[in-house]
């Protein structure tokens, strides 16, 4: 299977490198440490994969407060390509069914994880408020897309 290098989102004007990320040592998915770079799960399925959900974690912002390359992805509407690039293999594309917002203590994690069901790609970032003495953005922000029949 042929791994992500990019993802852009046209109607954004969002367009970032893609790097595998694991686990962090709290044992949550790992976030790629700069703001210019999105980070795919590499233990679960990649983009293309015919089931489960290929999962590209990025920024909103950074520590020196420069914006990530997620920072317009609170903009996405349903509808919009999701074009994720795969070196010499065709690009794939996806469309946006889904823009939801939902606290960190609730995060729907076996569905955005999961390894079956039908193909979808999930785009996880930071949102809601902001908190500094409750350590940072109190949501996340999850854009779902499915794959655009081809």
């Amino acid at each position: 299977m042929a791994l992500p290098i990019a993802v852009s989102l046209p109607e954004l004007g969002l367009s970032a490198p893609v790097v595998p990320v694991g686990v962090a040592p709290d044992g949550q998915a790992a976030v790629p440490p700069d703001g210019g770079t999105v980070g795919w799960y590499r233990f679960g399925p990649s983009p293309g994969a015919p089931a489960g959900s290929a999962v590209l974690l990025g920024h909103v912002d950074t520590a020196d407060g420069s914006l990530g390359q997620f920072a317009k992805l609170k903009q996405a509407d349903k509808g919009d390509r999701v074009i994720v690039g795969r070196g010499a293999a065709p690009a794939l594309t996806y469309r946006v069914v889904g823009v939801d917002t939902v606290s960190k203590g609730v995060l729907p994690a076996a569905e955005i994880f999961r390894r079956d069901g039908p193909p979808q790609l999930v785009l996880v970032t930071c949102g809601g408020p902001y908190d500094r003495s409750e350590g940072g953005y109190q949501a996340n922000l999850i854009v779902t897309a499915v794959p655009e029949p081809g």
